[in-house]
C-alpha cells in the first residue's frame, strides 16, 4: 500500500480515512493548527471529537421529512471510488430515507442521490469527476425541473476527453 491506514495500538485495528480528516482535528476538535497525529490519543480523541463535531460526524438522521415538508430539495453525490468514507454508506443512507418515509414515491420528488463511477472522495480519480450538482439544484428548486441526469466530465491534461451521465441512484447509466 502506498497509504497504509493508522492501527489504533490498543486494539490493533486499521482505522482508514484517518489521514484525510487531520484538518477537522487540528481546526474543530483541537483548535491547534500546530496538532500532529503523533498527538493522537485513540482512547479519548474519538470521543472527544464526538462530543465537539456530534452534528459532522454522525449526520445520519434518516428522518429529512421537516425539510421535505418545508418544499427542501436535496442532491447528495458521492463517488464510487471514494478511500475516504464507503461509498455504500451513501446507498444505506438513502434506502434508510426511503425506509423512513415510505418509499422511492415519498422522497423522489425531493431528495436524489448521484453515484459518481470512479470518482474518489469529492472529486478527481479515473472517473468523470466534473459536474454541476449547484446548477441542477438551482434548476430543480427555480423551476421545479427535477434531474433525471447530470452529466459529468473527466479531463486529461486540461482536455475533456470523456463525459457521462451520473443517474439518479439506483438507476445505472449504460453506454
Amino acid at each position: 500500500m502506498l497509504y497504509a491506514a493508522q492501527v489504533n495500538p490498543a486494539t490493533k485495528r486499521k482505522i482508514d480515512g484517518l489521514q484525510r480528516g487531520l484538518d477537522q482535528f487540528r481546526f474543530i476538535v483541537f483548535k491547534d493548527p500546530q496538532w500532529t497525529l503523533s498527538r493522537f490519543n485513540f482512547d479519548t480523541d474519538i470521543v472527544r471529537a464526538d462530543e465537539i463535531d456530534n452534528d459532522t460526524i454522525n449526520a445520519l438522521n434518516p428522518n429529512v421529512k421537516p425539510f421535505i415538508d418545508r418544499g427542501g430539495k436535496l442532491i447528495q453525490y458521492h463517488g464510487w471510488s471514494d478511500p475516504q468514507i464507503s461509498p455504500g454508506n451513501s446507498a444505506q443512507y438513502y434506502q434508510q430515507v426511503l425506509a423512513t418515509l415510505g418509499g422511492p414515491g415519498k422522497v423522489q420528488g425531493s431528495y436524489r442521490l448521484y453515484m459518481a463511477p470512479g470518482m474518489g472522495h469529492c472529486g478527481g480519480g479515473d472517473g468523470p469527476n466534473t459536474f454541476d450538482m449547484v446548477g441542477a439544484l438551482e434548476q430543480w428548486v427555480e423551476q421545479g425541473k427535477a434531474p433525471d441526469q447530470i452529466l459529468a466530465s473527466h479531463s486529461t491534461g486540461g482536455a475533456v476527453d470523456r463525459t457521462r451521465p451520473l443517474c439518479p441512484y439506483p438507476q445505472v447509466a449504460v453506454y
